[in-house]
């Protein structure tokens, strides 16, 4: 097992849905005091039920939240996995099976 601070100050984390990224995220954000990006959270509009931005307005959001110099950042939105695996120092994958994402 590698140590947390072995990840970094940028962190990616990635898997299929309910897989627990966001849980995750928002764990290592508490002990490190990193800022948490939920990458659904960007790309949905708020107060709605998950009706996705504009790709434009999307790919900003997202571009801005790398920007950052401490983050760890839940989500696939694999388009954009280029330039965000260029500012991650480190990533998390999550091999979680279907049975259990579809029993949570």
């Amino acid at each position: 097992m590698m140590p947390l601070s072995e990840l970094g100050e940028r962190i990616c984390i990635l898997g299929p849905s309910n897989s627990g990224k966001s849980t995750l995220a928002d764990a290592i954000a508490r002990k490190v005091d990193l800022q948490a990006v939920h990458l659904d959270q960007l790309h949905h509009l708020p107060h709605t039920n998950w009706v996705p931005r504009p790709a434009s307005e999307f790919l900003a959001l997202h571009d801005e939240a790398i920007a950052g110099e401490r983050w760890v950042i839940d989500g696939n939105y694999s388009i954009h996995f280029p330039q965000r695996f260029l500012r991650a120092t480190g990533i998390i994958v999550l091999d979680v099976s279907t049975l259990t994402s579809l029993f949570r």
